[in-house]
């Protein structure tokens, strides 16, 4: 079975193409991620290949599939409810938005422009 594209793909396709050649299935997997990649906003390639290398060494350390998708589910678990998390992240924000913060948030300096009104000013 041939599949003419990774991101083309159904899921059929790849479940066809998974039992019948593991290899070809295995190589079309890395060009998908690959692709994905790099068709990604820019500012966020870094942090994809990042996730993508511990992603793959988990999958060495588990040969079992089972055990390796197991070990994944964890990883995403714990991005979402672990410490510095999506969660905690949500609400930090909740917090500042109710006037509560439970911690602070970063602060910025701010510059002031000078008032366009002002006639000393008006050179700028």
């Amino acid at each position: 079975m041939h599949i003419p594209r990774p991101s083309s793909a159904s899921f059929d396709q790849w479940r066809e193409l998974a039992r019948s050649d593991p290899a070809m299935f295995e190589a079309c997997r890395r060009e998908a991620i690959a692709e994905a990649i790099r068709t990604a906003p820019p500012q966020r390639r870094e942090r994809l290949e990042r996730l993508q290398w511990r992603i793959d060494r988990e999958r060495e350390r588990h040969p079992d599939p089972m055990a390796a998708c197991a070990r994944l589910s964890r990883m995403m678990w714990e991005s979402v409810h672990g410490p510095g998390g999506l969660v905690a992240h949500l609400r930090q924000l909740e917090a500042c938005w109710l006037g509560q913060p439970r911690q602070r948030m970063p602060r910025a300096r701010v510059v002031e422009f000078p008032s366009r009104r002002n006639s000393s000013n008006a050179g700028l």
